[in-house]
């Protein structure tokens, strides 16, 4: 029988993305929507406290075990901004092409070699609003911004985050590419590593 989980974020490219990974282990992801659940708000400093009130709040609504990820592209030039405003590193109600305008516009003119930056991502899975010992995953993928757009695969920064070892951006890979390194990916693969060890303990 598949188990159900809810997933804590309203983004479709998020909710398309977790269900391929882990339907394979008979878990159906249903979008918090779905429950009519409204967003909280992420009042966390970090991206592991947001993850954590994301998860929680999703718990407690329906009752469900519930996934949660906070993730964001962090750019040294930038010390790390947008970090865990990269949703709305433009404004509350900012569209991916105004973030990306934005983050543009503030490397410009910065040389290629100051452009680093990386994807983090961290996972949180609570079993029910009160779990003390949440599972919390992370991931990383390093990069860099380019100075133009190029892709149409992919949502967020996708389109202007550089993947050296393939030579295109996020946006340019195939969905399988992407899950095999992206940040998102590894965290999830943290996580049903360390379900398959509970279930089996």
């Amino acid at each position: 029988m598949r188990q159900k989980w809810v997933l804590a974020t309203g983004n479709q490219g998020k909710v398309k993305e977790m269900s391929e990974l882990l339907n394979s282990f008979s878990i159906e992801v249903l979008p918090q929507s779905q429950f009519n659940v409204p967003d909280v708000p992420e009042t966390g400093t970090t991206f592991v406290e947001n993850a954590i009130i994301k998860a929680r709040h999703a718990a407690k609504l329906t009752g469900l075990p519930a996934i949660a990820d906070d993730s964001g592209l962090e750019v040294d030039f930038l010390n790390g901004e947008p970090g865990i405003y990269s949703a709305r590193f433009a404004g509350e109600t900012a569209t991916d092409q105004d973030n990306i305008d934005k983050l543009l516009n503030k490397l410009e003119g910065i040389m290629p070699a100051q452009r680093k930056a990386r994807f983090q991502c961290v996972l949180v899975y609570m079993r029910h609003e009160l779990d003390p010992t949440p599972i919390i995953c992370q991931g990383t993928w390093e990069g860099s911004i380019t100075e133009n757009q190029n892709g149409t695969n992919g949502f967020g920064y996708d389109p202007v985050f550089w993947v050296e070892s393939e030579q295109s951006t996020s946006a340019q890979l195939s969905k399988q590419r992407k899950s095999e390194l992206s940040h998102r990916g590894k965290a999830l693969a943290q996580l049903v590593k360390l379900l398959k060890q509970q279930l089996s303990a």
